[in-house]
This record gives structure tokens, C-alpha cells and sequence, in this order.
């Protein structure tokens, strides 16, 4: 099972680093047990294992807890491996498989007990994000940088004055914490938990602090700074009630470090907010990975579809739109330029020509053509008659501009057309938001 292999992965790079040849079992009773299942607040809630059945832990002592521990090593012993004792394998009806398993097979896959021990590691490393799932990576630098975040979430846990710091979240723990620790910008080695709410990290209320669920986009950007030109294989699932399993998925980091390129290039000097900036990129996650691979296309900005062949465009009415623009305009030029070196931002100078001929007219004749006609085309041709409707009222460099570009036009391809036109208009409204 996956999270065995991951599990014996991070086991690796653990006693590697640290001069230490520890066995799974050692692992889980002296690091592991301590830090998850030793304590009134548990990090993993762990449904129909012994640490559950024992009872509650704000109600056990420590010789209750350390008996759920026996009773976890008994099972490992004596029974065969299933969902309750160990994690992401099957349950325990064989002959009718329960509607919470997954990946379960007729054929009996035999089990090493220290299988058991690495698919708890394993599961503790799923990284959270938003829209239920987690996702496993079988690296191991980032399944140690993983685990280095464990032990603040336990130190918050057992903070008398954090008391509402909800446990049993350590997936979701380990996405907010992957992201900011890979994020060479914000982290600070000396960090505080003040710090940490300044990231988002946390839901804070009266009643209850939790940590919030990361973007998948925003954990992407930052496993792109940390591996600029990789493509790595995570593993896709969801642990709960059911059991969700997406399969294994490439995600192709370079495409962060693409996104990253083009923003540098065309908005280096504006002061946004990153982690907003960030979390406007990605489709669903589970959309995402239907693609086959998580790249530029899975990074579409969410709602930028609605603009695309429509006449709908951006207002620029609220503080948000701009950093939306800067969103959707990065992703645009991204995928126009994606096959070449240079990046090119050549539709400002097209709005600005299409924006002067519409402000020449009188009435709203010239309004309707360029916002209901051209920017509502759907396909090449109508948008080439738009173009044509407007040469008349064209002359000089404006006329040879809108020439040339009639020209260009007949090269793009369809899907090319659909970006450039969008974002011609994004630019239009834009530069007449600023005139």
C-alpha cells in the first residue's frame, strides 16, 4: 500500500540523517506514539483503531494510553492487516468489502508486521488541501520536511493558553506548514505562532481555533521554489468515512516557476498580497488531476472561464479585481507564450488603439461593436469582422496596428484565439479603468 512506501521512504531519509538504523516498530513507539497518541489531544483521529476504541483521550491516563499502544501491537501480531490497525488497507470484511475500503483486492497480499508501522508514518505524512483530499509525495526531502512540522503542532496542542487549537488535524497541518516553510520569501527560523496566523494558517473563534485547509495552488508554488524544474508523482486519495482514491498524478512543478516568470515580468513593481494572489490559481483538485497532470492548465484561475467568448469583462469596481486581473493576465500570457523564451505582452498596445477608436465615435454605435460584438466573439471569424468594422474609422500607426494583427490572427490556433481575445480585453478594461 502507498502509504507504506511512503512510510519506509521517510524512514530512510530519517535514520539517514540523524546516524540512527531504528526499526519501524522503534520509530512508531518512541517518536511516533509520543508525539500523535501520548497526550489529552491526539493529532490523528484514526476511526476504529485501538487509540479510538480506548476511550476518549481527555479521559485517559498515561497507563490507559500506553495500553492502547499494547493493544495496537497485539493486532499487529496476531491479526491480519486491515483498515482499523492499518492505514489505507482495506477493512476487515473479506468476503463483502465495505463501502469505506479502497484498493482492495480478492488475492491475500501478504503483511509484514513493519508494514503496519510504516503506513501510520505514511498516512501522518498526507498533505491536506482544499476540496477533501491529500496527497502523498515518495520524496524524501519532502517527506522530512514534512515531519519537521509535526513537532509544533504538538507544542500548540499541549499550549495551555491555545486550549481551543482543535487536534486530529495533522494533514491539513502538514499543507499549511509544507507551504510556508518552502515559501523562501515569508519563513523565519525563529517563527511564532503570530506569525502563523499572518499566513492563514488558522480559523480563530471564540470557541474553536483550526487550521485552515491550503489551496492546492498555493502548496504548488511553493514545492515549485523548492524543486524550480521538476516533475514529481503524488498520490491523490482522501481518507473518511469513504475513502476517496484519485490515483497517481504528475505534477509538473515547472509550471509554477513558469507562473512565477511571467508575473515577474509583468508586475514586478506591484505591492499584492501573495497568498491571495496564489490562491486564485486551480481548478478543483479533483478536476485538476482529470486532466492526467497538474500544470499550466490545472492552474487556471477558478472563475476566469466566465469571461472567456462572452462580453463580460472585469469592472475594476473593487480592490479585488485588480489582483484578479494580475491573476488571470499572468495565466494568460503564460499559456500564449508556453513553447517560447520570451515572454511577450503585446495586447496593451491593441487595447490602447481599441480603446482610442471607441472613445473617437459619438453615440454608442462604436461602444456596441467593440464591447458587445468583438469581445463577445466566440471564434475567429466574427472577431475578424469586428476588426473589419472598425478599420474605417481607423488611420496612421492605429490602422497598420490593426492590420498587422488581422494578419497574426489567421496563425493562431482556436485555443490561442480563445486566450488572446480574453485577455485583449482584460487590457481594454484595464487601461480604461486608469484613463
Amino acid at each position: 500500500m502507498i502509504t507504506t512506501v511512503i512510510g519506509r521512504t521517510f524512514l530512510d531519509i530519517y535514520n539517514e540523517k540523524n546516524g540512527l538504523n531504528i526499526s519501524p516498530q522503534e520509530f512508531f513507539e518512541k517518536e511516533y506514539f509520543e508525539l500523535f497518541f501520548n497526550h489529552p489531544k491526539y493529532m490523528q483521529w484514526v476511526i476504529n483503531s485501538p487509540f479510538v476504541q480506548g476511550g476518549k483521550p481527555e479521559n485517559l491516563s498515561e497507563q490507559d494510553r500506553r495500553r492502547n499502544l499494547e493493544t495496537l501491537f497485539e493486532k499487529v501480531e496476531t491479526q491480519a492487516a486491515d483498515a482499523s490497525f492499518a492505514l489505507g488497507y482495506p477493512a476487515s470484511e473479506l468476503k463483502e468489502y465495505a463501502s469505506t475500503s479502497g484498493l482492495v483486492s480478492d488475492l491475500e497480499i501478504p503483511t509484514d508486521k513493519d508494514d503496519v508501522y510504516l503506513s501510520w508514518i505514511g498516512s501522518s505524512l498526507g498533505i491536506g488541501v482544499a476540496g477533501g483530499y491529500n496527497i502523498l509525495f515518495d520524496d524524501p526531502e519532502i517527506t522530512y520536511r514534512t515531519f519537521e512540522g509535526w513537532k509544533y503542532y504538538r507544542e500548540y496542542l499541549n499550549d495551555p493558553t491555545l486550549e481551543r487549537l482543535r487536534g486530529n488535524q495533522v494533514n491539513t497541518w502538514n499543507g499549511q506548514w509544507l507551504t510556508y516553510l518552502l515559501n523562501k520569501e515569508v519563513f523565519r527560523d525563529d517563527f511564532e505562532f503570530s506569525d502563523l496566523e499572518d499566513q492563514n494558517f488558522f480559523n480563530i473563534s471564540n470557541a474553536l481555533i483550526e487550521v485552515n485547509t491550503i489551496p492546492w495552488s498555493r502548496l504548488f508554488f511553493s514545492l515549485s521554489q523548492f524543486y524550480p524544474d521538476k516533475e514529481i508523482v503524488g498520490n491523490v486519495y482522501g481518507f473518511g468515512q469513504t475513502n476517496k482514491t484519485v490515483g497517481f498524478i504528475p505534477f509538473q512543478l515547472k509550471s509554477g516557476t513558469r507562473l512565477i516568470e511571467v508575473y515577474q515580468k509583468l508586475f514586478a513593481n506591484e505591492i499584492i498580497d501573495k497568498r491571495k494572489f496564489e490562491s486564485l490559481f486551480g481548478i478543483h483538485i479533483k478536476r485538476a488531476c482529470e486532466l492526467g497532470s497538474v500544470g499550466l492548465q490545472a492552474l487556471r484561475p477558478e472563475d476566469l472561464t466566465k469571461y472567456m467568448g462572452d462580453s463580460k469583462n472585469i469592472q475594476f469596481t473593487k480592490e479585488e479585481h485588480q489582483i484578479n486581473y494580475f491573476a488571470y493576465k499572468t495565466w494568460l500570457i503564460a499559456m500564449l507564450t508556453k513553447n517560447k523564451e520570451e515572454i511577450s505582452d503585446y495586447t496593451l498596445d491593441l487595447a490602447a488603439v481599441i480603446l482610442k477608436y471607441r472613445n473617437g465615435g459619438k453615440g454608442m454605435e462604436r461602444k456596441t461593436l467593440v464591447e458587445k460584438e468583438l469581445f463577445a466573439s466566440k471564434s475567429k471569424k466574427p472577431f475578424v469582422e469586428s476588426l473589419s468594422g472598425m478599420i474605417a474609422g481607423l488611420e496612421g500607426e492605429d490602422l497598420e496596428k490593426i492590420k498587422s494583427f488581422k494578419d497574426e490572427l489567421h496563425l493562431m490556433t482556436n485555443e490561442e484565439f480563445g486566450y488572446f481575445s480574453t485577455l485583449l480585453k482584460f487590457d481594454y478594461a484595464y487601461l480604461e479603468k486608469k484613463s
